[in-house]
């Protein structure tokens, strides 16, 4: 009779453990805040001033060369 009882509440005790844990363990998992990456302003940078005056001493050179003399030229021989 010892041993029936034992053998009962052995299967009652694996049975409720198994049904405890039937639908396995529940992870809560933190999703973490994407962190945004904002690029620093650099400064001191001549980068946006470097074109436009290049292009202006550019303009200015073009019309510096210009040669408009009205009178005809003549080809000497």
């Amino acid at each position: 009779m010892k041993k029936l009882t034992a053998l009962v509440a052995s299967a009652a005790l694996v049975s409720s453990t198994m049904a405890a844990f039937a639908g396995g363990p529940v992870v809560v998992v933190d999703e973490a805040e994407p962190v945004a990456v904002v690029a620093a302003e650099e400064t001191g940078s001549l980068g946006g001033v470097l074109l436009p005056v290049l292009g202006a001493a550019a303009i200015i050179a073009l019309i510096a060369s210009d040669d408009n003399d009205s009178s005809p030229t003549t080809p000497e021989e």
